[in-house]
């Protein structure tokens, strides 16, 4: 039988309007205590991931976790990103079981979830499993989540997989947004962001730009 391929984007690729963006809990206590990744680096793969989200338009919940008692403050990198967007605080560590996270999920209305947070382990691992229990698809943005340890994160990587989680990275997901260099209305969304966030990669295209005056997508 002869091969029959369409020039057409795979069904599981994300799009800046088919899917739900929460971020959960990347606030200071919790990330004092993570050592599966550099700090800066968490910061840095979280601000590509908010910036992305706020500059496509992607439905996005903040939410953070006994704010003002324990937890402290939402990183300044989503804050900037989403200058006034309400960010939700729970007492619950599942915010799956937040009724005012299910109420904005349900206002919203899509059926694919991207998480990204702290930790993984627990407030990653817990709204994934419960998504996923009731029929959602759920994506995990790895490299801007991140737990205790290396050893806890791979584990709840490992065990969202099992269940059914796909998981990604930042600049993946950027990029997936913008997917084509032919949509020039988000070319300097998507650049911006790099040369801002991208670390070698954005001064890849610095580097370029400067030089020899050359872009992503050129012919």
């Amino acid at each position: 039988m002869p091969a029959n391929a369409k020039p057409a984007a795979g069904r599981s690729l994300l799009s800046p309007t088919d899917h739900t963006l929460i971020l959960i809990d990347h606030q200071s206590q919790m990330a004092f205590a993570t050592h599966s990744q550099d700090i800066v680096a968490l910061r840095t793969n979280t601000a590509v991931v908010a910036n992305a989200a706020a500059g496509f338009g992607v439905s996005t919940i903040v939410t953070s976790v006994a704010e003002k008692t324990f937890s402290g403050p939402v990183f300044d990198e989503i804050k900037k990103a989403f200058p006034n967007k309400e960010i939700i605080d729970r007492t619950s560590m599942n915010a799956w079981e937040d009724p005012n996270i299910i109420d904005r999920v349900n206002a919203i209305g899509k059926k694919r979830i991207v998480l990204a947070g702290l930790w993984t382990s627990v407030c990653i691992v817990d709204p994934a499993l419960s998504a996923l229990d009731q029929g959602f698809e759920v994506y995990v943005i790895s490299d801007a989540s991140g737990d205790v340890s290396a050893e806890a994160h791979e584990r709840a990587i490992q065990r969202m997989i099992q269940a059914g989680a796909r998981p990604m990275t930042s600049i993946q997901y950027l990029l997936e947004l913008q997917r084509d260099w032919a949509r020039g209305e988000t070319y300097g969304l998507t650049t911006g962001i790099a040369k801002d966030f991208g670390g070698g990669y954005g001064l890849g295209i610095i580097y370029a730009n400067q030089m020899f005056g050359a872009q992503e997508g050129a012919h």
